[in-house]
């Protein structure tokens, strides 16, 4: 990627303003035209939100994208659509055991109506609402937690839908709804109610990741490149030891899988934010607050560098950096992406995600490393200016989506290919969209001298 040492927030005031036009009237078409009986919309299939039966991990960013809109734009009709999903098929979602999405589905929508509740960016509410968003939260926190693999001495992590042995990067983002339940003070029991202490497996699950599924040059294996990221780590459960990585989505366990990438990038700098304002009390079993904030930058920083290095000149990555035919584009890092190309897709959605975290990094070391904050933040803004025009805004009214070019499960063909390309390209993903909207609210509301948005 090169970072235009010269950009700035201000410079994206317009198409940002284009963005939430197009944004309001895409999330209105879906709505619209959308079942509730069909599942959740997942990702577009010539331009139309379809489903795809899984996990149903995206239902949240939908109604979610709602919420940001309304943040916005103070359009009360995307505040009922959310408000009535979380009374209605939301509700699923709270106490799902299966998965580990809680925080994609439930902080999306109940964290953002109790964060605008706070804010007062939505009328007074009765009592009663404001408990019901909290007791959703809470509930979620503690059903994720009940996920766990225990490595013993404080560590563990909050396992996989592959089961027990199986830990992916991306919780690393979902484990803050853990997080929001114990600012909540919320209380979890096990067996003999044995109490579930959600910070510390949320703490403990973020500190495993960085040790087992981001990488730092430092000779772990043949493959030890500086800010690689595995997309799964395996573990033996029987004694509790490593074992090897692996990938679901990615293209191999010894290259990176840049969803992964950005997740991780994302999820440490929110990591970042939120323990720092936590008392140093709560850090005791883990040798003190120091030692964590120092692992958890270590593991922001090197996901950072390395997708900078690893991105297209305009700062979008391919969706896997050992991608089989990559060598057939030549040295893609000197040009601008192609996601037209004939021979292996860019991930836009990657790339949203990332624009978040590198924001979030650079708030986070201003006041302690300038210049690192300031190369973060206009590495962010770089990509977000990729993002806002073409060939990845989409601003065709037919075109249910709003980001272009994201890829879902390469491995499992599962994205769409036009008819007249040999590889998937042109449509949306719900998760792409929701990023997208979330670091427009970012730099919109910095942009209007609004309070910075966390999720805490």
């Amino acid at each position: 990627m090169q970072i235009d040492e010269t950009i700035r927030a201000s410079d994206l005031k317009k198409p940002l303003e284009k963005l939430w036009e197009l944004s309001d009237q895409k999330l209105f078409a879906v709505q619209k035209r959308w079942k509730a009986s069909s599942g959740a919309p997942v990702f577009t299939v010539d331009g139309l939100c379809s489903a795809r039966a899984w996990t149903q991990w995206t239902e949240g960013f939908f109604y979610g994208s709602h919420l940001l809109q309304y943040d916005v734009c103070g359009d009360e009709k995307h505040l009922e659509i959310a408000r009535a999903a979380a009374c209605g098929p939301m509700l699923s979602h709270l106490t799902h055991t299966g998965v580990h999405d809680h925080a994609f589905n439930n902080l999306s929508v109940y964290g953002n109506l109790l964060r605008l509740l706070g804010e007062e960016k939505i009328a007074p509410a009765t009592e009663w609402e404001k408990r019901y968003y909290e007791q959703a939260i809470t509930t979620s926190g503690a059903v994720q937690a009940a996920r766990w693999t225990d490595l013993g001495n404080h560590a563990g992590y909050v396992y996989s839908f592959n089961g027990a042995h199986s830990l992916f990067v991306d919780t690393l983002r979902t484990v803050r709804i853990m997080e929001a339940a114990h600012s909540l003070s919320a209380r979890a029991f096990g067996e003999n109610d044995a109490p579930v202490p959600l910070l510390e497996r949320a703490i403990s699950h973020a500190l495993t990741t960085a040790h087992f599924n981001v990488y730092y040059g430092e000779g772990r294996d043949s493959y030890d490149t500086p800010g690689r990221v595995a997309h799964e780590s395996l573990f033996n459960v029987a004694d509790k030891r490593y074992r090897a990585p692996s990938t679901q989505q990615g293209y191999s366990p010894f290259s990176t899988w840049t969803r992964g990438l950005a997740w991780a990038l994302l999820g440490y700098a929110e990591q970042l934010e939120y323990v720092s304002t936590l008392d140093e009390k709560e850090f005791l079993i883990f040798g003190g607050k120091a030692p964590v904030l120092a692992a958890f930058e270590k593991a922001a920083r090197a996901t950072a560098q390395f997708f900078i290095k690893h991105s297209s000149l305009d700062g979008v990555p391919l969706w896997d950096t050992g991608a089989p035919n990559a060598h057939k584009l030549g040295d893609y890092t000197q040009r601008a992406a192609d996601p037209y190309n004939p021979y292996e897709p860019f991930d836009a959605s990657a790339a949203a995600i990332a624009v978040q975290g590198f924001l979030r990094l650079s708030h986070y070391l201003r006041p302690t490393d300038a210049a690192a904050a300031t190369r973060y933040e206009q590495a962010g803004l770089v990509v977000m200016r990729t993002l806002l025009k073409t060939p990845f805004l989409s601003e065709d009214p037919a075109h249910e989506g709003l980001l272009l070019h994201s890829v879902y499960h390469r491995p499992n063909g599962w994205d769409h290919v036009p008819q007249g390309q040999k590889i998937m390209c042109g449509e949306s993903s719900q998760w792409g969209d929701y990023h997208l909207r979330e670091a427009a609210l970012m730099l919109s509301r910095t942009l209007n001298g609004e309070p910075y948005y966390r999720f805490f």
